[in-house]
């Protein structure tokens, strides 16, 4: 696809482009083929949002300059890559990632986590917040600090936000570099999934992985004021839907897919019909006088006239997937997610369903993947 020319800052003249990137171990790779089919057409988003693995990659695009970040992206994903994949007896079971998963569970991943020597002493030891887990993610910092220019982070324009859980109160809070400066911590926050990965404490408060509240981040988007029309990239790894499953292995990989998939569907609904009304106000508040305007004011003020467009990306499954499918580091997985991220999202670009005529009365319009085949 022949690359097309950048588009300009965020501006009244176009919607801001908004990347919004679901948490899910190496289902990441699919985001990786999104932005790779944006950048190359000259989409380069002014805003990015993301939950674990997904903040792993917001980091990279937005701590980066433009001409770097599919670089980056890719120096980190060949680092955890997993090499020792080799064909095997459970090839025939229907089991072949199995033995290159459970070699990632019991070492880990140079660049990502190793096991926490500490948990030897047992489930019960008091290790404190920042220790109390299977592995150590020391390695995920370093690699972190190498490719991530915090300092373009701070300063380069692109607004970025990860989301993290507070442990001890239980509540979602996003670190957005708009109001705040967004370093390693918040997004090592981010990505910080229990038992496996410890809590990562900042300003004395422990935060885990934002996945265990809501994994889907995009209320953060469509909550956000000074509200703005928006085209929004919503790349989803898990699956809301699916078949009924008929083992116990399926059903263990349906389990996580419902528990991640983090209620997208509704989130997008709710939005819809809050959005609507406030289009509604907003034509009502057109209907009256200039004097009943100006003593409604605080009334009308609830009305806006922004338009969000949601185009929707959906990770593929992939063939002999299960349960441990976001420990699949393979280069084959890995390989085969990215490139199913490249030709969805090239697809969705050129079909650009967005730019169709839209109901004006309607706030948030959605656009599936398969309506812009």
């Amino acid at each position: 696809m022949p690359a097309r020319k950048p588009l300009s800052s965020p501006s009244a003249a176009r919607p801001q482009v908004v990347l919004v990137l679901q948490g899910g171990g190496a289902l990441g790779a699919y985001q990786v083929g999104v932005y790779e089919a944006l950048h190359e057409a000259g989409i380069e988003p002014d805003w990015v949002i993301g939950t674990s693995i997904g903040a792993i990659n917001a980091a990279l695009i937005a701590g980066n300059p433009p001409e770097r970040r599919m670089e980056r992206l890719n120096d980190f994903w060949r680092h955890v890559e997993q090499q020792n994949r080799m064909a095997g007896p459970l090839d025939w079971l229907g089991m072949g990632n199995l033995m290159a998963n459970m070699t990632t569970v019991m070492r880990g991943i140079p660049a990502f986590f190793e096991p926490n020597l500490a948990a030897l002493r047992g489930s019960q030891a008091q290790l404190g917040v920042d220790k109390a887990s299977y592995y150590s993610t020391e390695p995920l910092r370093e690699t972190l600090r190498g490719l991530v220019d915090f300092e373009q982070l701070q300063h380069g324009g692109m607004r970025l936000t990860v989301g993290a859980v507070n442990v001890r109160s239980g509540q979602m809070r996003y670190f957005d570099s708009r109001e705040e400066p967004v370093g390693l911590e918040h997004i090592m926050a981010s990505g910080a999934l229990p038992p496996a990965f410890p809590a990562v404490v900042i300003d004395g408060e422990a935060y885990w992985d934002g996945g265990l509240y809501s994994n889907t981040p995009i209320e953060a988007v469509l909550d956000d004021n000074p509200r703005r029309d928006a085209l929004i990239f919503a790349v989803n790894v898990w699956h809301q839907t699916a078949p009924q499953p008929e083992s116990i292995w399926q059903v263990m990989g349906r389990q996580k897919d419902i528990q991640y998939a983090s209620r997208a569907d509704s989130h997008i609904t709710r939005q819809k019909q809050i959005h609507r009304l406030r289009h509604i106000i907003r034509e009502l508040g057109g209907l009256l006088t200039p004097a009943q305007q100006k003593a409604a004011r605080e009334l009308t003020a609830w009305g806006c006239g922004t338009t969000m467009h949601v185009a929707h990306l959906l990770a593929p499954r992939v063939e002999g997937e299960d349960h441990t499918k976001d420990i699949d580091f393979t280069p084959a997985g890995v390989k085969a997610r990215r490139s199913a991220g490249l030709v969805d999202a090239r697809s969705m670009i050129e079909r650009a369903p967005w730019q169709a005529p839209v109901d004006p009365i309607e706030g948030v319009i959605e656009h599936m993947l398969e309506e812009a085949a």
